[in-house]
């Protein structure tokens, strides 16, 4: 399958992975969406002359290009949501983006991850909840992921370095910076036992909105 194709997907304004998913139940195949024609498209629940008419355009071909360009230049991984590579448990969602960014060591398919979130304004006590419920899961050959924030967050990542856990971060962004900058180092070194996974392109800067829709990729790619 053509990789520009899979990024030229999510370019798409108003396709989300709902929609994206719709579209390949329908048509068989990423090639296939692009290029069914206007009619074979309207005919599908849910899609109207706007989504129509955008993916007739190729308008989002440039997009995809530059992106295809960045992700090849930095070692990134494009994986779609149909390839083995795929996090199986987070494939099980309705709401699962259909394609991911990668950039780790460690494959998304282990065995037993568990996630671990908390406070951006972590106590010493919550922190010392934390190192030792981490340091008792040592032995448990177990994966830890969490999403790099402040507080809790960081902790979990710090201290399964620490205690030779692989642990990934799913990010708010894209993969062409790290957000918060103080954990840039952090980031790093996890890129050695572990990686930092995201659904938003690069050039895609930290809003808001964008943390509750990575939570659900945090949470999707766990066991507990």
């Amino acid at each position: 399958m053509n990789e520009l194709e899979k990024i030229a997907l999510t370019k798409i304004k108003g396709i989300g992975p709902k929609i994206s998913r719709t579209l390949l139940a329908y048509c068989g195949s990423v090639e296939s969406i692009f290029s069914s024609s206007k009619k074979q498209l309207l005919s599908i629940p849910g899609i109207g002359n706007t989504i129509v008419n955008i993916i007739h355009s190729k308008s989002y071909l440039q997009e995809a290009e530059k992106e295809l360009a960045f992700i090849e230049k930095h070692h990134i991984s494009a994986i779609w949501i149909e390839d083995d590579a795929y996090p199986k448990k987070l494939k099980k969602c309705e709401d699962a983006p259909i394609l991911l960014y990668y950039k780790g060591s460690v494959p998304l398919n282990q065995q037993r991850t568990v996630s671990i979130v908390g406070t951006r304004n972590a106590t010493n006590y919550g922190k010392k909840i934390c190192e030792d419920f981490i340091f008792q899961l040592k032995e448990s050959n177990i994966h830890i992921v969490s999403g790099l924030a402040y507080g809790i967050d960081i902790h979990a990542h710090k201290q399964a370095l620490k205690n030779s856990i692989s642990t990934v971060a799913v990010l708010g962004h894209g993969l062409d910076q790290i957000y918060p900058s103080p954990h840039r180092e952090i980031a790093l070194r996890m890129l050695e036992n572990g990686g930092l996974l995201t659904e938003f392109p690069s050039g895609t800067n930290p809003e808001r909105a964008h943390f509750p829709m990575r939570n659900r990729i945090i949470a999707g790619l766990a066991d507990v």
